[in-house]
Protein backbone atom coordinates (compact mmCIF):
# COMPACT_ATOMS: atom_id res chain seq x y z
CA UNK A 1 0.00 0.00 0.00
CA UNK A 2 1.38 3.41 -0.94
CA UNK A 3 1.67 6.29 1.50
CA UNK A 4 -0.99 9.02 1.38
CA UNK A 5 0.52 12.19 -0.13
CA UNK A 6 1.08 14.82 2.56
CA UNK A 7 0.44 17.77 0.22
CA UNK A 8 -2.31 18.28 -2.35
CA UNK A 9 -1.25 20.63 -5.13
CA UNK A 10 -4.15 22.07 -7.10
CA UNK A 11 -4.31 24.48 -10.01
CA UNK A 12 -7.40 25.87 -11.65
CA UNK A 13 -5.97 25.64 -15.15
CA UNK A 14 -3.37 23.71 -17.15
CA UNK A 15 -1.86 27.09 -18.00
CA UNK A 16 -0.43 27.09 -14.45
CA UNK A 17 1.62 23.94 -15.09
CA UNK A 18 5.02 25.68 -14.76
CA UNK A 19 4.15 26.74 -11.20
CA UNK A 20 2.81 23.28 -10.41
CA UNK A 21 6.11 21.83 -11.61
CA UNK A 22 8.06 24.25 -9.39
CA UNK A 23 6.04 23.19 -6.33
CA UNK A 24 6.40 19.48 -7.09
CA UNK A 25 10.15 19.80 -7.71
CA UNK A 26 10.69 21.49 -4.35
CA UNK A 27 8.52 18.98 -2.47
CA UNK A 28 10.43 16.14 -4.15
CA UNK A 29 13.74 17.68 -3.02
CA UNK A 30 12.40 17.49 0.54
CA UNK A 31 11.02 13.97 0.19
CA UNK A 32 7.44 15.17 0.67
CA UNK A 33 4.81 13.24 -1.24
CA UNK A 34 2.19 15.14 -3.17
CA UNK A 35 -0.83 14.66 -5.36
CA UNK A 36 -1.43 17.05 -8.26
CA UNK A 37 -4.86 17.96 -9.62
CA UNK A 38 -6.13 20.46 -12.16
CA UNK A 39 -9.62 21.41 -10.97
CA UNK A 40 -11.36 24.71 -11.55
CA UNK A 41 -13.35 26.07 -8.62
CA UNK A 42 -15.66 27.78 -11.13
CA UNK A 43 -16.03 25.18 -13.88
CA UNK A 44 -16.13 22.06 -11.72
CA UNK A 45 -17.01 22.89 -8.09
CA UNK A 46 -18.51 19.48 -7.33
CA UNK A 47 -15.36 17.67 -8.48
CA UNK A 48 -13.33 20.03 -6.27
CA UNK A 49 -15.60 19.42 -3.28
CA UNK A 50 -15.33 15.64 -3.71
CA UNK A 51 -11.54 15.83 -4.06
CA UNK A 52 -11.05 17.98 -0.95
CA UNK A 53 -13.42 15.83 1.11
CA UNK A 54 -11.63 12.64 0.07
CA UNK A 55 -8.07 13.89 0.26
CA UNK A 56 -5.84 12.56 2.99
CA UNK A 57 -3.36 15.39 2.47
CA UNK A 58 -2.30 17.44 5.49
CA UNK A 59 -1.76 20.68 3.54
CA UNK A 60 -3.28 22.09 0.35
CA UNK A 61 -1.40 24.33 -2.09
CA UNK A 62 -3.71 26.12 -4.52
CA UNK A 63 -2.33 27.94 -7.55
CA UNK A 64 -4.66 30.53 -9.05
CA UNK A 65 -4.68 33.63 -11.20
CA UNK A 66 -7.12 36.43 -12.00
CA UNK A 67 -9.90 36.34 -9.38
CA UNK A 68 -7.93 33.52 -7.68
CA UNK A 69 -10.88 31.90 -5.95
CA UNK A 70 -9.42 28.38 -5.81
CA UNK A 71 -7.52 28.77 -2.50
CA UNK A 72 -10.49 30.38 -0.75
CA UNK A 73 -12.96 27.83 -2.02
CA UNK A 74 -10.69 25.02 -0.80
CA UNK A 75 -10.33 26.76 2.58
CA UNK A 76 -14.14 26.91 2.85
CA UNK A 77 -14.23 23.11 2.51
CA UNK A 78 -11.55 22.08 5.02
CA UNK A 79 -9.90 23.05 8.30
CA UNK A 80 -6.51 21.93 7.00
CA UNK A 81 -3.95 24.61 6.05
CA UNK A 82 -4.33 26.12 2.57
CA UNK A 83 -1.50 28.02 0.89
CA UNK A 84 -2.38 30.20 -2.08
CA UNK A 85 0.04 30.94 -4.91
CA UNK A 86 -1.08 34.00 -6.87
CA UNK A 87 -0.37 33.89 -10.61
CA UNK A 88 0.65 36.95 -12.61
CA UNK A 89 -2.08 36.58 -15.24
CA UNK A 90 -3.30 40.20 -15.21
CA UNK A 91 -2.47 43.36 -13.25
CA UNK A 92 1.00 41.89 -12.61
CA UNK A 93 -0.65 39.36 -10.28
CA UNK A 94 -1.84 41.95 -7.75
CA UNK A 95 -5.47 41.00 -8.38
CA UNK A 96 -4.65 37.37 -7.57
CA UNK A 97 -2.56 38.27 -4.52
CA UNK A 98 -5.31 40.42 -3.03
CA UNK A 99 -7.98 37.80 -3.74
CA UNK A 100 -5.93 35.23 -1.83
CA UNK A 101 -4.76 37.46 1.03
CA UNK A 102 -8.05 39.27 1.70
CA UNK A 103 -10.12 36.33 2.89
CA UNK A 104 -13.01 36.95 5.29
CA UNK A 105 -12.54 36.26 9.01
CA UNK A 106 -12.76 32.57 9.82
CA UNK A 107 -11.57 31.30 6.42
CA UNK A 108 -7.81 31.93 6.39
CA UNK A 109 -5.54 31.24 3.44
CA UNK A 110 -1.79 31.62 3.65
CA UNK A 111 -0.37 33.57 0.72
CA UNK A 112 3.10 33.51 -0.80
CA UNK A 113 4.53 35.90 -3.34
CA UNK A 114 3.28 36.16 -6.89
CA UNK A 115 4.44 33.18 -8.98
CA UNK A 116 6.40 31.84 -5.99
CA UNK A 117 5.57 28.15 -6.03
CA UNK A 118 8.89 27.31 -4.38
CA UNK A 119 7.97 29.27 -1.24
CA UNK A 120 4.57 27.57 -1.16
CA UNK A 121 6.27 24.19 -1.14
CA UNK A 122 8.73 25.31 1.54
CA UNK A 123 5.90 26.67 3.71
CA UNK A 124 3.95 23.43 3.33
CA UNK A 125 7.06 21.50 4.37
CA UNK A 126 7.51 23.78 7.40
CA UNK A 127 3.93 23.06 8.45
CA UNK A 128 4.59 19.33 8.13
CA UNK A 129 7.93 19.67 9.95
CA UNK A 130 6.11 20.61 13.15
CA UNK A 131 5.34 16.90 13.60
CA UNK A 132 7.71 15.23 11.10
CA UNK A 133 11.36 15.21 12.14
CA UNK A 134 12.47 13.82 8.77
CA UNK A 135 11.04 16.80 6.90
CA UNK A 136 12.41 19.14 9.56
CA UNK A 137 15.95 17.77 9.07
CA UNK A 138 15.70 18.02 5.28
CA UNK A 139 14.57 21.65 5.57
CA UNK A 140 17.49 22.42 7.88
CA UNK A 141 19.88 20.80 5.42
CA UNK A 142 18.42 22.72 2.52
CA UNK A 143 18.74 26.03 4.35
CA UNK A 144 22.33 25.26 5.35
CA UNK A 145 23.18 24.58 1.71
CA UNK A 146 22.09 28.12 0.82
CA UNK A 147 24.84 29.66 2.98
Amino acid sequence: MSEVPKVAVLAGSKSDQALVDEVVKTLNELGVGCDVQIISAHRNPEKLRAYVAGSGADVFIAIAGLAAHLPGVIASMTVKPVIGVPVSAKLDGLDSLLSIAQMPPGVPVGAVGIDNGRNAALLAAEILAVSDSGVREKLKGMRESWN
